[in-house]
């Protein structure tokens, strides 16, 4: 490899089923840049891992010219801000590009981990953990009629931040469905997001990062069960 290609080199560590990892690999892809991907064991992280994210010991870890660079969200703008070429991830209008940070921060502080747990409960405490859930997919519901009335309608020539933080959470929604007993993203309640997620999908971009359903299922499952286990021994 010549040096100059070496300097150029990018490469993600990240786990496959990790919505976080799942975001860079969006952005990678729709951005069309090159990379070298490093599945990491997170119950057995690799040396590489801990010295690029010493601080958080976490995926998804993007190495570029030698350089790490942790924390999914950081990742994303260092991206969009590092590659020039190809489509934005952030708009070039200022105030759309505030509501873009605004929006894709509020799925990350709010949406997360409300789901998470929706998978660690089960009984009374899941019901509790899905009524929270829908609470804030509602506030986001109302936010995206006026956010994405404002723009062209066409979701792939708009796909950016908030596209691909939304759609790593719930992109695999039917894998939820099928596991949880649960619809998150329900179109009688959530019309905007549900045909907005729809839109997402037929993104080619997402189309080649989306893993296969019974994969996913598998893997929520064995999720599920562990922090249901561990819970009942606590």
């Amino acid at each position: 490899m010549s040096k100059m290609a070496e300097k150029d080199k990018v490469i993600l560590h990240g786990m496959w089923a990790s919505p976080y990892s799942k975001r860079v690999e969006l952005a990678l892809n729709f951005k069309g840049i090159p990379y070298e991907y490093v599945e990491e064991d997170l119950r057995n992280k690799s040396e590489l891992l801990l010295q690029y994210n010493p601080v958080h010991k976490k995926v998804p870890v993007l190495v570029h010219n030698g350089n790490a660079i942790a924390e999914s969200i950081v990742i994303l703008e260092y991206i969009d801000e590092t590659w020039k070429h190809g489509p934005n991830l952030l708009p070039a209008d200022s105030y759309r590009r505030a509501q873009a940070r605004f929006w894709s921060t509020f799925i990350q502080d709010q949406l997360v981990e409300a789901t998470f747990l929706v998978v660690k409960t089960d009984g009374e405490a899941q019901q509790k953990a899905v009524d929270q859930v829908y609470e804030k997919l509602n506030v986001l519901e109302n936010g995206m009629k006026t956010y994405l009335a404002e723009r062209d309608a066409k979701v792939e020539s708009n796909f950016g931040i908030v596209e691909i933080v939304f759609s790593a959470l719930f992109g695999c929604y039917k894998a939820h469905e099928e596991v949880l007993g649960t619809k998150f993203i329900v179109p009688e309640k959530f019309p905007v997001l549900f045909s907005w997620l729809m839109g997402i999908a037929e993104v080619e971009a997402v189309k080649k990062a989306t893993p296969p359903h019974e994969k996913v299922v598998g893997i929520l499952q064995l999720f599920r069960q562990s922090a249901l286990k561990s819970s009942a021994a606590a």
